[in-house]
């Protein structure tokens, strides 16, 4: 939206949803707040720039044709762009005795303030597309606050409160989109054995207590291991962030009982000593984990890394922004990331399935059926030279998606479940989410085309000189 103000910069806005798209992201996060300050979107309390509104139109109306969901949060926990810092200002220049700005949580003059914001944008008319946004479907989901923070009260409590009534503010003027809170997942005072696992300091909210609010949707957590646990090793923070993630999934699954979202996650370019590859490293976690997580039970819906931007686009740059066309090999790990959850959610609702593949792996149902081989081809050094590896995988498909008329039992027989595919020693020839998109992008081909060859896509032949897929169906 802030971009999109300026038309002669809006062609900054389709580059990054074309990219985004083009790598097979489906949803973005964005602002729908700018407050005070320059090209703000709300001058003063209930006095709006229109052309600044016609901005984020057009940067809705651009999501909807290059085919992205949009999750458009209402205000900034910090003084970026405004924030409940500027909320507070507006009152007390109204007369209100304001503490600080953490009354933005409890003044009724502010809250009033905020609810009236959230009523322009959820019932705007976008003039481009001539939808109104709570009637447009591009608008995945309502985001309450970035990041909710509250130093007066640290139990969680205030700002639940407040989670509460804003929340059903929202469902009372729009039962259509989805709403999430935000936050960054702290725990709070409802579960204090779970405190634990906060980064040694509180923020002032309750990541169960909140979540719980019948009308929040869906649950999401953030994670900046760099500013955190900041000094501590790469090992370190590794850790914590399996930890984190293990913690906040298990409990979106067994307590909330709703989706879970990591909605922020980046490593810092200003940091001492980063590289690309620990950027990569770093992500590369981040990733392996959502995919399990989402295998093993469906409760985590994805992740959204931060932040993608456009070239030109250096004053947004906080450190943690990438433009995809000048990152090659994060682009290649965002890439294969999306398109493995992307095949992992066709074959969860696929009607034709019960289960995932690998799941039917571990349980043994069978019969199953060679479907194809993957072959990776890759020269390595050793210390006599270079030798090439070939790595051979036979991919099977479990008999209930297979096509009857195709079911060769003196050929195949009734095979019990082979093992979990063995990767070679060296263990580097192919990632765990890039196989299992060649895997899932197989069987999806046997069942519909039932007969052709399929190629694997180029963008999943890493660390390999070659890599393809022979159907032997």
């Amino acid at each position: 939206m802030h971009a999109a103000a300026e038309p002669s910069e809006r062609y900054k806005v389709t580059e990054v949803l074309r990219e985004a798209s083009s790598a097979g992201l489906s949803v973005c996060r964005t602002w729908a707040f700018s407050d005070g300050g320059d090209r703000a979107l709300q001058i003063s309390p209930g006095v709006y720039d229109e052309r600044v509104f016609q901005g984020l139109d057009f940067a809705i109306s651009e999501a909807k044709k290059y085919g992205v969901r949009l999750i458009l949060s209402f205000v900034n926990n910090y003084n970026d762009f405004g924030g409940k810092a500027q909320y507070a200002q507006w009152a007390r220049s109204a007369g209100a005795q304001i503490n600080g700005e953490d009354d933005f949580y409890t003044n009724y003059i502010i809250k009033d303030y905020y609810k009236n914001h959230i009523m322009k944008v959820v019932t705007r008319l976008n003039t481009i597309t001539g939808l109104a946004y709570k009637d447009d479907s591009t608008i995945m989901a309502w985001e309450l606050m970035n990041e909710p923070r509250n130093q007066a009260d640290y139990s969680g409590n205030t700002v639940n409160g407040w989670v509460q009534e804003m929340a059903s503010f929202v469902k009372s003027l729009d039962k259509k989109h989805l709403l999430e809170i935000g936050m960054e997942g702290f725990y709070g005072d409802s579960m204090p054995e779970k405190k634990q696992v906060n980064p040694g300091f509180q923020v002032g909210t309750d990541f169960i207590s909140s979540h719980l609010v019948k009308e929040i949707d869906f649950a999401t957590i953030h994670a900046y291991t760099d500013q955190w646990l900041s000094g501590q090793s790469d090992d370190a923070q590794a850790a914590f962030m399996q930890t984190w993630m293990t913690s906040h999934w298990q409990d979106s699954r067994a307590i909330l009982k709703k989706p879970l979202v990591f909605a922020e996650f980046g490593k810092s370019s200003k940091d001492p000593g980063f590289n690309q590859n620990v950027r990569d490293t770093f992500m590369s976690l981040v990733y392996r984990n959502v995919y399990n997580f989402a295998k093993a039970g469906g409760t985590m819906g994805g992740s959204l890394v931060w932040q993608l931007v456009a070239e030109g686009m250096d004053d947004y740059d906080d450190g943690y922004s990438i433009v995809l066309a000048q990152n090659p090999s994060t682009a290649g790990l965002i890439s294969g990331q999306s398109h493995a959850m992307t095949t992992l959610a066709n074959f969860v609702n696929s009607p034709n399935l019960v289960n995932t593949p690998e799941d039917l792996f571990s349980r043994g149902d069978g019969p199953i059926y060679p479907v194809g081989v993957l072959t990776t081809v890759r020269a390595t050094q050793s210390g006599s030279g270079t030798a090439t590896v070939i790595s051979v995988y036979r991919i099977y498909v479990p008999s209930v998606i297979m096509p009857h008329k195709r079911i060769n039992e003196k050929r195949n027989g009734n095979q019990l479940a082979p093992p979990p595919v063995q990767e070679d020693l060296l263990n580097e020839h192919i990632s765990h989410a890039e196989f299992r998109a060649v895997f899932t992008t197989l069987a999806h081909l046997v069942v519909a085309q039932n007969s052709q060859q399929a190629a694997a896509p180029a963008n999943l032949a890493v660390n390999t000189s070659a890599a393809r897929i022979q159907d032997f169906t």
